[in-house]
């Protein structure tokens, strides 16, 4: 499968935690940057632009890319370095079956279990959803954060009751595996997928306790971001690689 374009994600990089060890800094910041789109599938990863970009030393950025190709995000090339790994919807349908099967196990005990403040968190998340919904809707610019954290806070307050803290943990797992193919896919169908109906309808059933509902409703969901993203992407482009002497944005260290 060929890249898209995953929508606004600035060019910024991901800021640095100073708390952590430099291959850490590196690993969390290239991760999150590849996951949101900043870092593009089919780029190529060259250690001395990485260098400028994020400030830090070439060992670190190697080790955290290695890191990276162990959770199939970087391509490790031998000798040649290493590449964003590209979108492949092979794997994002295998990713979705795996992550329908784990939300829809969490979703039930979530629904049988929640109690009033499970229920006033699921409300809170699906409001703030819907006005990220409308101006997406009504947006050009592509997918921003912005929308993204309200997706992923309002799924994860659906089956925040679920008690089981491994299956949400691999949840969690699951969702931010999906998220560069989610932006992709969102951005394809921009302006024409009706997700504020969708939010909303998955919302009213777990409120209402309708398990199977709720699964069909949640199942369906993420299967459409699934076809949506395979109908519009040709299978005979390649990946994009932006221009080698694209100006680097400001060094990560710098606190502005």
């Amino acid at each position: 499968m060929s890249s898209l374009p995953p929508g606004a994600a600035s060019e910024r990089p991901t800021p640095l935690d100073s708390g952590n060890t430099l291959t850490e800094d590196a690993y969390r910041a290239l991760r999150r940057d590849i996951l949101r789109g900043v870092r593009q599938p089919g780029e190529r990863l060259r250690i001395e632009r990485l260098r400028g970009l994020y400030g830090i030393g070439p060992t670190p950025l190697r080790e955290a890319l290695q890191k990276l190709g162990a959770e199939q995000l970087v391509t490790v090339e031998g000798n040649r370095g290493f590449t964003v790994a590209p979108l492949d919807f092979a794997d994002f349908d295998d990713l979705n079956t795996a992550r329908s099967a784990v939300e829809s196990a969490a979703l039930r005990l979530s629904l049988t279990h929640g109690r009033d403040a499970w229920e006033a968190g699921v409300v809170a998340a699906a409001y703030l959803l819907r006005k990220e919904d409308r101006a997406l809707h009504a947006s050009s610019a592509g997918v921003p954060d912005a929308w993204e954290a309200a997706n992923r806070a309002f799924h994860a307050a659906t089956v925040a009751a679920c008690g089981s803290t491994w299956l949400l943990r691999v949840r969690e797992g699951l969702h931010d595996q999906s998220e560069r193919y989610r932006r992709a896919s969102v951005y394809q169908r921009q302006g024409s997928r009706d997700l504020a109906r969708e939010h909303a309808e998955i919302a009213e059933a777990v409120l209402a306790r309708e398990i199977a509902r709720a699964c069909r409703l949640v199942d369906d969901h993420f299967a459409l971001t699934a076809t949506s993203l395979s109908r519009a992407t040709p299978t005979d482009r390649k990946p994009r690689e932006p221009p080698a002497d694209r100006a680097s944005p400001a060094n990560l260290h710098d606190p502005h």
